[in-house]
């Protein structure tokens, strides 16, 4: 029996799926550096337009993008994925691919502060409506957000910044009674401590600038398709089951099968978005994936003895981290997240904004910076940063504190990471 006959372990997947290296081709996954391909026939070309079965422009597909966005579906368990050039184009298009002008989706309310914009601002200039949730909330409650026009639910695995775990179970039962798929944003979590497909989830999407890259090299995003959602059955996507006008009139659904999603939105939108990533930006989230798992490990041991100091400061109000046994979220963690609850923690500093600032402002080895989930340690203070846009309102929704700071751990060594944390709180009041 061979190694993918045996389902090979995921360590294995992250640094051999999506590309296998025929007799004296490179071992590594290539650069294609092309924006076009050369085809013997004008016949030919005109086919790619009727049926795009092969690499035509890079504008919507390229080798080395491809060879990614295999390894991103095999990690998830998905049966097809496409890179976009970042995780708002994703978490965008995912949307977009769904619901048209006029239609509605709910979506938690505790999601990254980008994603709240997108949701309510400018998604409500499209005509689309953001009907927010307590993810916390009963079936019974959220059920009665849904309208005639809710054509998807949203959540994030884990929460960014809040760290609250999603009961992706619950949503995905609650979609599904209403003939709608669920999107989960897995970037924190990653499909080394949560594969959300296997807990009902119809598509996932990452921001790969964060975990999968894991070194700040590269700005991207994927959308995977879990390709369980019955687009038929539902009765509420026609643009999925009746022939497309702007693509010659190819029936998705008929043409594609169990992976119509993501070609209607490669075919669709991509087309004429045109956000997809460069070759090179693809190699490099690829060698990051290469270590993903190996890296998430330590990300989630260090992490765990960073939020077990902080939560015996006397500095410090709450500390967020749903790893910790006192955390609300602990028992969702333990079901979703077995494995660790990622390198990411927030808390809340005594003495509130000025405080927090300046405990900011004290740190030596981590960095400050508008980023998360490196190698690196780094800090933000998102109530002047991430979530500078929300009102005072929408920062409660979303779980932020004026005094909240969200801390990155990285990979350095633990010790040394503490007694940053540890200087830094030594000179707040």
């Amino acid at each position: 029996m061979s190694n993918k006959q045996r389902n090979e372990g995921i360590e294995t997947k992250c640094i051999h799926s999506g590309y296998t290296p025929q007799n004296g081709e490179p071992r590594v996954v290539p650069i294609v550096q092309s924006t076009t391909y050369s085809f013997d026939s004008t016949e030919q070309i005109a086919g790619l337009f009727d049926m795009p079965t092969e690499f035509m422009y890079s504008r919507f597909a390229n080798p080395t993008c491809d060879a990614v966005e295999k390894k991103i579906a095999e990690l998830e368990g998905g049966a097809a994925a496409m890179l976009t050039s970042s995780g708002q184009a994703a978490s965008l298009l995912s949307i977009l691919n769904i619901c048209n002008a006029g239609d509605s989706f709910i979506a938690a309310s505790a999601i990254y502060g980008g994603t709240i914009n997108l949701f309510a601002v400018t998604l409500k200039r499209f005509g689309i409506e953001c009907i927010w949730v307590d993810q916390d909330a009963s079936e019974e409650e959220i059920q009665k957000a849904f309208k005639d026009n809710t054509k998807a639910v949203f959540g994030e695995t884990l929460a960014n910044p809040a760290l609250t775990v999603l009961d992706i179970e619950k949503f995905a039962s609650i979609a599904h009674k209403n003939g709608v798929p669920l999107i989960v944003d897995n970037t924190f979590a990653t499909p080394i401590l949560c594969r959300p497909f296997e807990h009902g989830a119809d598509i996932v999407v990452h921001s790969t600038t964060k975990y999968l890259d894991g070194h700040a090299v590269q700005v991207g995003g994927v959308i995977v398709d879990g390709g369980t959602f019955d687009w038929t059955a539902s009765g509420k996507f026609p643009e999925f089951t009746e022939p497309d006008e702007s693509y010659h009139g190819v029936i998705y659904t008929r043409e594609f099968g169990n992976i119509a999603y993501i070609i209607k939105c490669r075919m669709q939108l991509m087309r004429d978005f045109g956000c997809y990533p460069s070759a090179h930006s693809a190699f490099l989230l690829n060698l990051g994936i290469e270590t993903l798992a190996v890296r998430m490990k330590q990300y989630c041991y260090n992490a765990l003895e960073v939020a077990k100091f902080l939560e015996k400061s006397d500095k410090v109000i709450s500390v967020n981290y749903p790893g910790l046994e006192t955390d609300k979220h602990h028992s969702l963690a333990k079901k979703y997240l077995p494995d660790g609850a990622s390198g990411v923690i927030t808390f809340v500093i005594k003495g509130g904004r000025e405080t927090a600032v300046k405990f900011m402002d004290s740190l030596e080895l981590a960095s400050r910076v508008v980023h998360v989930a490196d190698i690196r340690t780094c800090a933000l203070h998102p109530a002047s940063a991430t979530h500078r846009q929300l009102t005072d309102e929408q920062l409660v929704a979303a779980g932020i504190n004026a005094g909240m700071i969200r801390l990155s751990v990285g990979l350095e060594n633990v010790e040394d990471i503490i007694y940053d944390v540890e200087q830094a709180l030594s000179k707040i009041e």
